[in-house]
């Protein structure tokens, strides 16, 4: 998305006549999102010093002039892009990040991070060129045409408040890599900047350069499931950004210090789907295994370590899978220490007692910490989806605190799953009753999310994106019973919706790698065999254990089917804390639908055997719902009692 693009003469013309800034707002508020005051105030700062920059007769009146580009599939805007052609004629974009920093300081022990004053504080944050560099390095993924055309892109930084004469610390030596291929402009170092723009752009941009960049193809997004062979072998995949670079480079300097002074360390890192939790581990594990630390990659969930497990038998030996990749249940019989670190991804899917049958050990979370030198938690409290699930902050601070450990804490919120859009998970946040945010009201943005009234329809459409490249899934609720006989053949239709003549049957029992199982369009799947994995279009079934009637949202915990293991206990709990077995099946149920409909990178197709939700939803969607956040009603009390303990589906 685009919120200002001109020519450089129209430009300096809308910031001459005062009405730029305006523009900028009126945009950016129609199309986004509101703007603070101190945003405008940045705009008026920032964008008069480009103005002087771009008063200069050799920049070409008619090149292209871009402000606040929202790049693809994430919420990260481009301060201010220049497009044109050089002597060759061949096309070039200029990219600056504008900051207006008096001060910043550099931080030795992590890679491209300094500190300055931001938020109220001193904080850490990217130098400003790797960060220009890390948005070049973004489109140039996402774009087909800059690659193919192609469009040469060159990212450069202006502090224009800058003195470094006061403060020289962003040149110190540890940033010469970056700053070679991002240079950095400051104070007094305008005609600089005009230098290195002229250098690419002498002439007019007569091919709409940013009409490709704004309009071009995308390529798909990288899933993490793909690209894990590549990232543990030493390539760099996935470049992190903002906030996923600082996580990243305060956990990695955080271990090897707990390392070097041999000190138990632990390090909590909240964050919602999409953030970017699981890159930022795996990354971790093959920063960790390549300068020769030993660590593992921990899950309770088996479902991304069975697809991750598949996808590394192509370039490494089982022995060596097995070694980096654990279940959370094996640590109940580590001793103290053994493992140098450990990374606990999905932290909130931990859960008390391991084994079998699930008799074992103490506390799962403890156990880590005590068998782990260092261990980080990646943890999103709205990803509770079974009533064994007890992976919490609290705990993990308890017993940190138990084992005289160090703690840290961190989070991300750059968002990387569902096109980027903040709104939407603000949005669904919102109308699944999790949270009471400012996107009550729908979203905007490019995430394709559509309600279906025929669920035949909706499979369809997503068979459709599936025959693209097999990465697109359906999904349901667990409210139809996974019956042990049929579980290996699809001809067995385990979902039932008989109005509209459709079945489908559950993913199979004899595979664990649903999720990239060339067939398993043919099947559904649920919660256990997609946490913590991510696809690009998912159709999902909402079934009756989510209602909407006589103007609420009901969690109905007896449309469960009998073969879910994930209530198993609730009942029970029922009779001795009806309060709190009441909150933790409006948990569970919420969070279930909230993270299916998450898994799809570019877009959520739903379908609701409750008309009334689908109409909640659609009046929710198309702005037109009258709006009381109000907290669901919760039916337990004829829970039907589990069946057959040994599915797992």
């Amino acid at each position: 998305m685009l919120i200002y693009s001109s020519t450089k003469k129209s430009f300096i013309q809308d910031f001459e006549q005062g009405i730029l800034v305006k523009k900028l707002h009126q945009t950016l508020t129609e199309k986004y999102r509101r703007v603070g005051e101190s945003e405008i105030h940045s705009w008026q700062t920032s964008l008069s010093y480009m103005a002087n920059v771009m008063r200069d007769f050799a920049i070409p009146d008619l090149a292209g002039v871009a402000i606040e580009y929202i790049v693809p599939n994430t919420q990260k805007r481009v301060d201010f892009i220049i497009t044109g052609l050089d002597q060759q004629n061949k096309e070039h974009v200029v990219i600056v990040e504008l900051k207006q920093w008096s001060e910043a300081f550099k931080i030795t022990d992590k890679d491209n991070i300094v500190s300055t004053y931001l938020g109220g504080g001193i904080r850490e944050t990217t130098h400003p060129s790797y960060q220009a560099w890390s948005y070049c390095s973004l489109i140039e993924n996402f774009n087909e045409d800059v690659q193919n055309r192609p469009i040469e892109l060159h990212p450069c930084a202006f502090l224009h408040n800058f003195d470094e004469s006061i403060s020289p610390e962003l040149r110190d030596p540890i940033y010469h890599g970056i700053l070679d291929i991002s240079p950095m402009f400051t104070l007094g170092q305008m005609d600089r900047l005009r230098d290195f723009i002229k250098t690419y752009i002498p002439k007019p941009d007569t091919t709409n350069i940013m009409e490709s960049i704004e309009h071009g193809k995308l390529r798909p997004s990288k899933a993490l499931q793909d690209s894990i062979l590549s990232m543990l072998q030493g390539n760099k995949e996935f470049v992190l950004i903002d906030d996923q670079k600082v996580e990243f480079e305060r956990i990695k300097s955080t271990a090897l210090e707990a390392i070097k002074n041999n000190k138990k360390t632990v390090y909590i890192v909240r964050g919602g789907p999409g953030t970017g939790k699981s890159v930022v581990a795996i990354n971790l594990l093959a920063e960790c295994i390549h300068s020769g630390y030993m660590a593992q990659y921990i899950t309770s969930n088996a479902a991304p370590r069975n697809v991750y497990s598949a996808i590394l038998q192509k370039g490494l030996k089982k022995t060596e899978i097995k070694a980096l990749f654990q279940s959370s249940s094996t640590f109940h019989t580590r001793s103290k220490n053994a493992l140098q670190i450990a990374i606990v991804d999905e932290a909130h899917r931990l859960r008390e007692k391991s084994g079998m049958y699930q008799n074992e050990g103490e506390d799962q979370i403890k156990e880590i910490i005590n068998a782990s030198l260092f261990s980080v938690f990646f943890i999103d409290r709205n990803q509770r989806v079974t009533f064994k699930d007890s992976g919490t902050i609290d705990k993990i601070l308890k017993f940190s605190h138990e084992h005289k450990a160090l703690i840290y804490e961190g989070a991300l919120e750059s968002q990387f799953r569902c096109n980027g859009s903040d709104g939407y998970l603000a949005w669904l946040d919102n109308v699944l009753q999790i949270a009471e945010t400012a996107n009550y009201d729908g979203f905007e943005g490019d995430y394709d999310f559509r309600i279906y009234d025929n669920p035949n329809e909706m499979y369809d459409a997503i068979k459709s994106k599936n025959e693209i490249n097999n990465k697109s899934r359906i999904l349901a609720g667990y409210c139809w019973n996974w019956p042990k006989e049929g579980r290996t053949t699809t001809l067995v239709k385990d979902i039932q919706i008989p109005e509209h003549n459709f079945g489908i049957s559950w993913n199979l029992g004899n595979s664990t790698t649903y999720a990239i199982d060339p067939d398993s369009i043919n099947e559904a799947g649920c919660i256990h065999t997609t946490q913590g994995l991510e696809f690009e279009y998912v159709g999902v079934i909402i079934g009756d254990d989510l209602r909407y009637e006589n103007g609420k949202l009901i969690v109905d915990i007896n449309k469960r089917a009998k073969t879910d293991q994930s209530i198993k206990g609730i009942k029970k709990l029922f009779k001795e804390n009806s309060e709190e077995a009441q909150r933790i099946a409006n948990e569970i149920v919420k969070n279930t639908y909230r993270t299916l409909m998450t898994r799809g990178q570019k877009g959520c197709y739903i379908y609701c055997t409750n008309k009334e939700l689908a109409n909640y939803f659609k009046l929710a969607y198309r702005h037109q719902l009258s709006y009381t956040y109000n907290n669901a009603q919760i039916l337990l009390e004829s829970q039907p009692k589990a069946a057959d303990n040994n599915s797992s589906n």
